[in-house]
């Protein structure tokens, strides 16, 4: 039988569920949009752990499908006909648009950050690593430790290297620690198993709600941003921005624009409720 996924709740009323990224788990979603969503009233948040992140086991999947499979029995248990509306991270982008699709009758809005497109390492369309702001006099002296943790640093000033390193630190090692590195990394590793069995590029993936919000980041080395470009044609009442100064760890130091946006989201998803009577 499978499993319910590990989930927990802020709030009440309209049901949000949130759907982290690869390796990460709801804690790091909470971080992100709990300062937005305090602030809006009527909202379940519902956070859920992926199989092998958080405080889910693994529990024997093989693949991405599988873990499709538990979200789909997770909703089917905790929302059952409820409408709701859906938040996807990365990976969790990439599952949301599939839950997306099964559930187009439930669904009333789909807010997509940094979204997994190509699950295809070489398939995707990325830009070279170059840093905005450079300081390498700076760079020199940040310990080496703290070098191996953040990686590439795009804005080399003293106030971006402290919160991106507080990011790490709170959110990002312990989901890290956390996760089931045996059962996830061979999923990764397969462009088979790192990839749904379902097209989501096809007409039947249209989302034609005025709800969807995509935010990508522009220095985005992970999934990029251009191939992101191809759900306006799937998505058409759709709102695309793409943040410069954005990474795949987006919101680092331009979280009023993002706050922005997913404020307008949740205003155009109320209106929309009131508009179909729902």
């Amino acid at each position: 039988m499978t499993s319910i996924l590990s989930a927990y709740e802020l709030g009440q009323g309209f049901p949000v569920l949130i759907i982290h990224g690869w390796q990460a788990e709801g804690k790091v979603e909470e971080l992100d949009f709990e300062p937005i969503f305090c602030k809006t009233p009527g909202l379940l948040r519902i956070y859920v752990d992926l199989p092998g992140m958080g405080a889910t086991p693994a529990d024997n999947v093989t693949d991405l499908d599988d873990i499709y499979l538990r979200l789909v029995h997770f909703i089917d248990s905790r929302l059952q006909k409820l409408r709701f509306v859906l938040i996807g991270t990365s990976c969790g982008g990439y599952l949301a648009r599939a839950i997306a699709q099964k559930y187009r009758d439930q669904v009333d809005g789909l807010l997509l950050r940094v979204p997994l497109i190509e699950p295809k390492d070489s398939m995707r369309d990325l830009d070279p690593y170059t840093p905005l702001v450079e300081n390498k006099e700076l760079m020199s002296n940040v310990p080496t430790e703290d070098k191996n943790l953040l990686g590439n640093v795009l804005v080399q000033t003293p106030a971006y290297i402290k919160t991106l390193k507080a990011k790490y630190e709170k959110v990002y090692l312990p989901a890290e620690r956390a996760a089931d590195k045996k059962a996830l990394d061979p999923i990764r590793e397969d462009p088979q198993r790192y990839e749904l069995s379902n097209s989501l590029n096809d007409k039947n993936a249209k989302f034609l709600a005025p709800t969807t919000l995509i935010i990508c980041g522009r220095q985005d080395e992970v999934v990029g941003y251009r191939d992101s470009i191809r759900l306006l044609e799937l998505y058409p009442r759709s709102t695309y921005a793409v943040l410069d100064r954005g990474t795949h760890g987006l919101p680092i130091d331009e979280t009023g624009v993002f706050e922005a946006l997913v404020h307008d989201w949740i205003f155009r998803v109320n209106e929309w409720r009131g508009r179909t009577g729902v």
